[in-house]
């Protein structure tokens, strides 16, 4: 049995992933990062890395016979997480802050701090699992697929995969709140939370700073409106826009400019991204197919691998995808196994939508 970090955010995912660890004989310890909390007079209750949630954790923790540390990370995430939310979005980019948090605080400055105190592994209770192929080891989709986490990890470094464990991810989430209630864990009925840690209004608009005013504009340049800063903006969005007449969308964001360029739901679609800070699970060759998410919850769909850099990517999708958008995580799949992971810096090539028949 091995002595285990598991990573507990006070939901019970964490919690049961524990109990499993736990009955399973490893050696297991509690960590809860303290990111963000949510101002006095918020009203909020929950949510990722609140005193709440902290409390929580430490219940389950003490319920379970385990120790727990409660490690305070707030200026970690300011430096590094949310330092790049707010200059992602003044630069016109839409940021995916739970993939950062993942790729420089979770799976990185934990695993460090893990492996100092001298644990052997580090677990979570994300819906994922490690699949080993030829002796290496690969991410691969949750069993529960509604519920998969794995476009978030992309970002993972795969030197640490050995050192991770993901002890939910043959379950479906109905099967974790069985097992919750049979461990006795308090998080057994626990709602989810639906926001981001640092936001606390359920708008990521309350997390930035306002942003100087500018011209909205159609694709040949005409006024049509003003706005009150491009960090309010993203791509594909409707509501909002502060326009009558229309429907408009955000086709596009000129940071250089501070315009905000709008247009008809046509112009959201294009075959070709270019993306930095390539993250690839195994060696990825030119002209191969893989399945393509652009963003969360996005469906996937099947793309090309048109060019490769020493940290980038080109991929032109088979057929116009709507709304790609620069700043989001594109993670790139093989059947239910992650592949690569990138961040998208460019959208090239504009075709109007797909035509039904």
């Amino acid at each position: 049995m091995a002595k285990v970090l598991i990573m507990m955010s006070g939901g019970v995912d964490s919690s049961v992933a524990a109990a499993l660890l736990k009955e399973a004989g490893h050696e297991v310890t509690g960590v809860t990062l303290r990111l963000a909390d949510a101002p006095p007079d918020s009203g909020r209750v929950g949510g990722c890395c609140s005193l709440g949630d902290v409390e929580d954790a430490r219940c389950v923790a003490r319920f379970l016979g385990i120790p727990h540390y409660s490690l305070n990370e707030k200026d970690l995430f300011q430096r590094t997480v949310l330092r790049n939310f707010a200059e992602e979005y003044r630069s016109g980019r839409t940021p995916n802050p739970c993939y950062r948090c993942n790729q420089w605080i979770k799976f990185d400055h934990v695993l460090r701090w893990g492996r100092e105190l001298g644990f052997e592994a580090v677990a979570t209770g994300h819906y994922a699992r490690i699949e080993w192929v030829d002796g290496q080891p690969l991410l691969a989709r949750g069993l529960d697929r509604n519920k998969d986490q794995t476009y978030f990890l992309a970002s993972i470094r795969p030197e640490v995969l050995p050192r991770l464990l993901f002890p939910i991810g043959d379950l479906t989430k109905g099967r974790v709140r069985e097992l919750a209630a049979k461990f006795g864990l308090i998080t057994a009925e626990k709602e989810e939370s639906q926001e981001l840690c640092f936001a606390h209004d359920l708008d990521y608009r309350s997390a930035l700073e306002p942003g100087a005013p500018g011209e909205i504009v159609d694709e040949e340049g005409n006024l049509l409106g003003v706005h009150e800063g491009i960090a309010r903006y993203t791509i594909g969005q409707r509501k909002g826009i502060g326009l009558s007449g229309g429907p408009f969308y955000v086709i596009r964001l000129e940071p250089e400019t501070g315009r905000v360029v709008v247009g008809g739901e046509e112009d959201l679609f294009a075959e070709e991204v270019e993306a930095d800070e390539l993250n690839a699970f195994r060696p990825l060759r030119e002209g191969e197919i893989l399945t393509a998410h652009p963003r969360y919850r996005h469906p996937g769909v099947p793309a090309r691998v048109e060019g490769l850099g020493v940290n980038s990517i080109r991929v032109r999708f088979l057929s116009p995808e709507r709304a790609l958008t620069p700043g989001q995580a594109l993670a790139l799949y093989e059947g239910d196994r992650l592949i690569a992971g990138a961040v998208i810096r460019k959208v090239a090539e504009k075709r109007g939508a797909p035509v039904l028949v």
